[in-house]
């Protein structure tokens, strides 16, 4: 189904109610089509529904259409003030889904393209799937830094959702330009731990961020992440790469993520961290992962934090643009 025709199925949804002056985020053009006018995508949404090689059993391949679904609740609308539609005040595209991104050949393909769509736009914005698709989003943007958001290290040995920051560094990134913010007792082993200290990754522990505040450790994650990238943005000179791993919330915020915990982040510090650091112009890829759409509590609670943290990277994009 193509982001079109399945942004058209839920504009009839009967359980949404239609008015004409309360736009629904989320019925964006396709990718494929021909580019604006001004030559290049602001932002542009990918699926990437990766599940094969997670470490818990999970339903997360079924979680990009899910967001999709779930954006529909919501307005792109900021309230400033000025209230601003990013719909309107921003050139958004969906690039639909790479079919099974799995494996080599599955990561090969969402490698290429990502790095076709970043060619393009400002910031890609891959939807996934579990945690391994932070390899392939992050190295087809041509990230060389990274900040993660995430309860978990994400150095285990192997190759599944537990390794994707082991994976990137064998494959060339700085580990010096690595920041984990999250990280949680009790969610990690000694062994990685130790792993990430003797690579020199900086790890800001759950209870170092509500100590410090977000503001101070995103201003420190901006600065180690991008050190050495150009600042103005566009093609190639952005060079972050954001993961948002949900799981780093609390679990009654996140019950669809299968490896959430009790006390974890609130939903409010996510979104906050999530629209700072997209405000950054080094920021080129991101993604949102971890959620299985299968597991979700009634509500949709998780799915719908997720949709919300599309929006954040969208009004940090805004707030980029509207500083530069």
């Amino acid at each position: 189904m193509t982001p079109l025709s399945h942004g058209a199925s839920l504009a009839h949804d009967p359980l949404l109610a239609h008015d004409p002056l309360w736009p629904r985020a989320g019925s964006w053009p396709s990718a494929d089509d021909a580019a604006p006018d001004a030559g290049r995508w602001d932002a542009v949404i990918l699926g990437a529904p990766a599940a094969r090689t997670s470490l818990s059993p999970t339903g997360a391949d079924a979680t990009p259409a899910a967001v999709r679904e779930a954006l529909r609740r919501y307005s792109p609308t900021l309230l400033g003030p000025p209230p601003v539609d990013l719909a309107e005040a921003l050139r958004i595209a969906d690039a639909g889904d790479v079919a099974d991104p799995d494996g080599p050949d599955g990561e090969r393909r969402l490698r290429e393209r990502t790095a076709g769509l970043a060619a393009r736009s400002d910031l890609v914005v891959a939807l996934g799937g579990d945690n391994s698709i932070t390899l392939s989003v992050a190295q087809g943007a041509g990230a060389s830094g990274l900040v993660t958001l995430d309860a978990h290290l994400d150095l285990r040995d192997g190759e599944s959702n537990g390794s994707p920051v082991r994976r990137l560094i064998e494959g060339g990134l700085d580990p010096a330009r690595i920041v984990q913010i999250g990280i949680a007792d009790f969610a990690n082993s000694v062994a990685y731990a130790q792993r990430a200290a003797d690579l020199g990754i900086r790890v800001v522990t759950l209870d170092e961020l509500r100590r410090r505040g977000i503001a101070d450790v995103v201003a420190e994650a901006r600065e180690v992440a991008g050190a050495g990238a150009g600042a103005t943005g566009g093609a190639h000179a952005s060079s972050i790469h954001l993961d948002i791993d949900v799981d780093v919330c609390d679990r009654a915020v996140a019950p669809g993520c299968p490896a959430s915990v009790p006390g974890g982040f609130a939903a409010w510090e996510l979104r906050a961290l999530v629209r700072a650091i997209a405000a950054d112009p080094r920021v080129g890829s991101a993604d949102i992962v971890e959620v299985d759409a299968t597991a979700d509590a009634p509500d949709g609670r998780t799915v719908r934090l997720a949709a919300l943290c599309v929006l954040e990277l969208l009004a940090g994009l805004y707030a980029r643009k509207e500083s530069s």
